[in-house]
């Protein structure tokens, strides 16, 4: 029974290393005019939320993001995508209402296409990208993911990562 066991675990191992996918690139521009290269942000851990500015979740995630941007300043690069209909007029309101310290890209959907392949997309959904690029989680907003929008779940998923989660 115990080499079954041990048997499963391997192999839930290897499925799960199997698993993560390398996290499509992109370079697109924030409300600053500043270009955003995800390439840039290798060797940090990258938070990439796929957001829009009139979502009230995605409203409520924002300060959550942003002690996650401060906590972890220097070793995790968080970065929000707003999607159509959002214009850059309604992306820098939201920039003056919520003062995110971490860039908001414009995204015409190209992005969000190469990440979610299903149809439709729930808002906020999030991406978790370790320092080489490959994806080791993602979120859409929830009842069963409240801990990651609105606790401390993404802060937990993030120490892992970094192998600094409390043993």
């Amino acid at each position: 029974m115990k080499l079954v066991t041990m048997l499963l675990c391997a192999a839930a191992l290897v499925n799960a290393q199997q698993a993560l996918k390398r996290a499509p690139g992109f370079c697109l521009a924030d409300t600053t005019g500043q270009w955003r290269d995800l390439y840039d942000y290798r060797g940090r851990v990258v938070v990439l939320e796929f957001m829009q500015t009139t979502c009230p979740h995605c409203a409520a995630f924002a300060p959550t993001l942003a002690a996650i941007a401060q906590r972890y300043t220097g070793r995790v690069q968080v970065l929000a995508l707003a999607l159509p209909p959002d214009t850059p007029a309604t992306m820098l309101k939201f920039v003056e209402g919520h003062k995110p310290p971490y860039p908001l890209l414009m995204d015409m959907g190209q992005v969000a296409a190469s990440y979610v392949r299903a149809p439709g997309l729930t808002f906020p959904r999030v991406y978790l990208i370790d320092a080489e690029g490959m994806i080791h989680g993602n979120w859409e907003e929830t009842p069963l993911t409240k801990n990651i929008f609105e606790g401390n779940g993404l802060a937990q998923e993030i120490d892992k990562l970094l192998g600094t989660a409390k043993r």
